[in-house]
């Protein structure tokens, strides 16, 4: 097997194993903030807010640092902090005792994770460019898989063992990925002559956000990525509107939300490479298309097997749309600084994961609430993803050139051996 396959595989799994453990939480994360109790008497609905919004902030604000410095010490440091790192948070979790504690650790998780754009970051550093599209596919394959069967997962230990219990599987299971990572993970590094010292690091991001078409797409993963957030508040309280019986209500939740992983993850991975044989902005465009086009009649469905059917056919959509922005971001940027840039697309994902939300629940408060503001919602979420469509129009077809290409095969050929 190449190195880079093996890396890959590597870090499939270590990326599979983190998706199941945070996956596991996030679905119960406000009832574990109700069962704590505020110590300062503060709401208990703002309290659930803050702890999504503060790991999202402190992400936005750290990643472009992880990112910089990965491109002076290497990338493989930067997945490890990510995961030991998120393992002792998380694990500190278990043990809190007032939502505001929780909130705090999530503050802290913010600063310390970021597993997506570390095993970004590395997995564009050792594949052949033209392989970028197969490679960061597999990374999204890994998220979306973990995102599918976690919650299930959490659920079943939240009502067995409760939620302290859950905290503790999820830090085991980013304990074994970094365990492995440690082991199985041998990169060759060397800086670049011209790295400057992490005082420099302001110049590094100027120089990327410089880069033709970077900035653009980082404009269409917040585009992108806010369409498929905002309905993330809205699901939970427009589905018991389509169901006749409320007992059910929770499962068939689920399901919805399992269906566009389950989906996703089938696609990833084949659109990655379509990508990488028709070029990576043919693939966004189309995938953000079909997405446009499947979220514009979840505003009209009449029950819930139409909305179930439509949200799986936009997970097939958004495991196109994922995998060709990092891509079109790794073929767009120099090798020395795919840290760099995957840390600020990172900050631009955490940027939009606070932002969504409350654009959801505000869009539902501005048309007073109730079904009318819910279905609006599905029809901004396809507005956006039609804004994907008018920024991407602009980028590069997303493929090597013929040059990068010879290149990458005389770097990955010498390196085999290492």
């Amino acid at each position: 097997m190449n190195d880079w396959k093996r890396i890959l595989t590597i870090l499939f799994i270590a990326q599979l194993l983190s998706a199941i453990g945070f996956s596991m939480i996030f679905p119960f994360l406000p009832n574990y903030v109700g069962s704590l109790g505020s110590a300062w008497g503060l709401d208990l609905v703002f309290l659930a807010g803050a702890v999504f919004s503060a790991q999202a902030i402190t992400m936005m604000l750290a990643s472009p640092v992880w990112g910089a410095v990965a491109d002076r010490v290497g990338r493989k440091p930067m997945v490890q902090r990510a995961l030991f790192g998120g393992a002792a948070v998380i694990l500190a979790m278990a043990f809190v005792r007032n939502a505001e504690q929780l909130v705090a650790l999530r503050a802290l998780q913010g600063v310390v994770s970021g597993i997506v754009s570390a095993n970004s970051a590395l997995v564009a550093s050792v594949a052949p460019r033209e392989r970028s599209g197969f490679a960061l596919g597999a990374l999204q394959t890994a998220m979306t898989s973990g995102v599918a069967a976690g919650p299930i997962l959490g659920g079943i230990l939240a009502d067995t063992v409760g939620y302290r219990a859950a905290f503790v599987i999820t830090a085991g299971l980013l304990l074994a990925g970094g365990i492995l990572v440690q082991f199985g993970v041998r990169e060759s590094f060397t800086p670049p002559k011209n790295a400057r010292r992490l005082s420099g690091m302001t110049r590094d991001w100027a120089h990327v956000l410089r880069t033709p078409h970077v900035v653009r797409t980082f404009a269409a993963r917040f585009a992108a990525w806010l369409g498929r957030g905002v309905m993330v508040p809205i699901l939970p309280l427009f589905i018991p509107i389509l169901l006749a019986s409320a007992g059910r209500t929770a499962t068939f939740t689920g399901m919805v939300i399992g269906i566009a992983a389950a989906t996703s993850t089938i696609s990833a991975i084949y659109l990655g490479s379509l990508g990488d044989r028709v070029g990576h902005r043919t693939v966004l465009l189309v995938s953000s298309a079909m997405a446009a086009a499947c979220y514009l009649p979840m505003a009209f469905v009449q029950n819930g097997v139409q909305l179930l059917l439509l949200n799986g056919l936009a997970g097939i959509a958004i495991g196109g749309v994922m995998p060709a922005l990092s891509a079109l971001l790794n073929v767009g940027t120099a090798q020395s600084e795919v840290g760099s840039a995957f840390g600020l697309d990172n900050a631009v994902v955490a940027a939009s994961r606070a932002v969504a939300p409350l654009v959801g629940v505000g869009l539902v408060s501005l048309l007073g609430g109730g079904e009318l503001g819910y279905r609006a919602v599905f029809l901004s979420a396809s507005a956006l993803f039609c804004v994907t469509i008018v920024i991407a129009s602009g980028l590069g077809p997303g493929r090597p050139t013929a040059r990068e290409t010879r290149l990458g095969e005389a770097v990955h050929g010498a390196g085999a051996g290492d």
